[in-house]
């Protein structure tokens, strides 16, 4: 029979490694339970609260409930969950917990939390990540420009210290903190963040039991296993190699506890080994052109602002080597002058939605609903339209993002430092025949990292656009206004990925060997999402489609 673990997820977010988790079943049987998911920002919280809700819901129902359909699709306000269902929505409250770890508050609840799953499971898991501003190379970077920065007081250093607390009282089966790559270079007084936190995990049990076996997930001729790592970079996990269509690398421990640590020997799961592209998430959604953030924003402006843009482009590489550049500017040109504008929003599900069998797809669709939520642009300005058509283009015909000395001197932005390297990538268009470039929390604040690859569309990726490239299901709503909802998707580690990760986790943790059935493989995930899709699709079937 396979046991049932608790789930304790620290620093949770939006709740993507959460998901992964939960979302895994054998049999019928789901393995993994989260008994408490812990995050202090309020937008965040209140998105893990609503998953935790759809979840219960489920769980007791078997469909989504028709007022979160309804919600979804964008035809009543969100409704009191609580009057939806009340048994669900308490014990969604019970799971997500708005706390900020490292506070006597939280570590209490913590510990509640902690008696109550030991109770109700076999074992337990940790889960989660400190916030990983301190360690990014980038926010390393912006936090020397502050006035009186001083590393060693930087509170987030040391928020690994409360995770290290809790699994020494938790004493799980095993943990997995993931982290950005940035960790494994960050010092503090000198010494590496790193090695401090190897030397506290390797403390742990130390005169007082089972201690914890450290693990690095490598893959190798299709196959994903846990292995002791030779040095610190054999830690790094690269989403795209288990079919995620994102270029996303990060540090991922994995710990199992010592009188556990010899079953997992030889444990692996097969993992598909196809690298996913933009296109395959994001290529079949509805076409939008953006906004335009300064003054009104008109449709015929828009067209007259990209249109005019298109001929002075296409008007600037005549007789160039780069002739197919000229005649893609004409063709945009020719064709929003031509042809109908695209809305900024549009909730209208892609055509076959939830019928295909690829895997991705399958993970990603959710039959059950009425439209695709969060799919609505930005405004940019009318400057920034040129860049972002002239980036979609060249990225189209030439295979790879332009750099700053590729624009043309009319679309080249007023700053000193355009050709001095500073702002060499600083409009980045993501490539329909390539995994994305890393989803990051950057997006809530400007689309020039994230440019659409369609050039009739001019524009930066949206929030539902980024949550698939992240790989959250379209049923998964987050909460809070569109720029925190742009951070939750940028913060989290990718559900897919996730739902790989406790696969191969309990693999190990059940002992079975490589050469047994999987649990739940790469290759019927389509299956089992299917399974849950149209499990979910009874609540809706007879509903109008958009």
């Amino acid at each position: 029979m396979i046991s049932t673990f608790g789930i304790v997820d620290l620093f949770a977010g939006p709740g993507g490694l959460g998901e992964g988790f939960a979302s895994l079943a054998v049999g019928g049987h789901a393995p993994f339970r989260i008994g408490i998911s812990v995050e202090k920002e309020a937008s965040a919280h209140r998105t893990l609260t609503l998953r935790a809700f759809l979840r219960a819901h489920q769980a007791r129902h078997g469909a989504l409930p028709q007022a979160f359909i309804d919600f979804h699709a964008g035809l009543i306000p969100e409704p009191a969950w609580s009057a939806v269902d009340a048994a669900a929505w308490e014990h969604a409250t019970a799971e997500a917990q708005c706390l900020e770890l490292g506070a006597e508050p939280a570590a209490a609840a913590i510990d509640r939390a902690i008696g109550k799953l030991r109770r109700d499971v076999d074992d337990t898991i940790l889960i989660g990540g400190p916030p990983c501003q301190a360690y990014s190379l980038v926010g390393r970077a912006r936090a020397k420009g502050k006035v009186g920065y001083v590393p060693e007081e930087d509170e987030r250093h040391y928020l690994f210290r409360e995770y290290i607390r809790v699994l020494d009282r938790l004493r799980p089966a095993a943990f997995v903190m993931e982290n950005v790559k940035g960790m494994l270079s960050s010092t503090i007084e000198s010494r590496l963040v790193f090695e401090m936190l190897m030397e506290d995990l390797a403390s742990l049990g130390t005169g007082r039991g089972h201690h914890y076996e450290m693990r690095a997930i490598r893959v190798a001729d299709g196959r994903a296993s846990l292995q002791e790592a030779a040095q610190p970079s054999d830690f790094i996990v690269r989403s795209e190699e288990f079919g995620v269509p994102q270029r996303r690398h990060r540090v991922i421990i994995v710990g199992i506890r010592s009188d556990l640590a010899d079953r997992a020997t030889g444990a692996s799961i097969p993992v598909s080994g196809v690298t996913r592209n933009v296109d395959d998430a994001i290529g079949m959604m509805t076409e939008l052109r953006s906004g335009l953030s300064r003054g009104c924003d008109d449709p015929s402006l828009w067209r007259r602002e990209v249109v005019g843009a298109a001929r002075l482009l296409a008007r600037i590489h005549r007789g160039k080597e780069d002739g197919p550049l000229r005649d893609v500017f004409s063709a945009v040109a020719t064709g929003l002058k031509n042809g109908l504008l695209a809305p900024r929003l549009s909730a209208r599900l892609p055509e076959n939605y939830g019928t295909s069998n690829d895997e991705l797809l399958a993970w990603l669709d959710r039959p059950a609903l009425r439209g695709i939520a969060q799919h609505e642009t930005r405004g940019h300005m009318p400057s920034d339209l040129g860049r972002y058509l002239f980036a979609a283009v060249f990225g189209e015909v030439r295979g790879y993002s332009p750099k700053a000395a590729d624009f043309p001197l009319s679309l080249s932005p007023d700053h000193r430092n355009w050709y001095s390297g500073v702002f060499n990538d600083r409009f980045r268009v993501q490539l329909a025949g390539k995994a994305s470039t890393t989803i990051t929390s950057h997006i809530s604040k400007d689309g020039h990292y994230f440019i659409h690859p369609d050039p009739m569309q001019c524009r930066s990726l949206t929030v539902r656009e980024a949550a698939r490239l992240q790989t959250f299901p379209d049923d998964y709503y987050f909460l809070g206004n569109r720029t925190q909802q742009y951070v939750q998707v940028g913060n989290a580690v990718p559900p897919y990925l996730a739902r790989q990760i406790a696969q191969l986790l309990l693999r190990g943790l059940s002992g079975r060997s490589s050469g047994e059935p999987a649990s739940a493989g790469a290759s019927d995930m389509a299956a089992r999402s299917r399974e849950m899709s149209s499990a979910m699709t009874s609540a809706s079937e007879s509903l109008p489609r958009r």
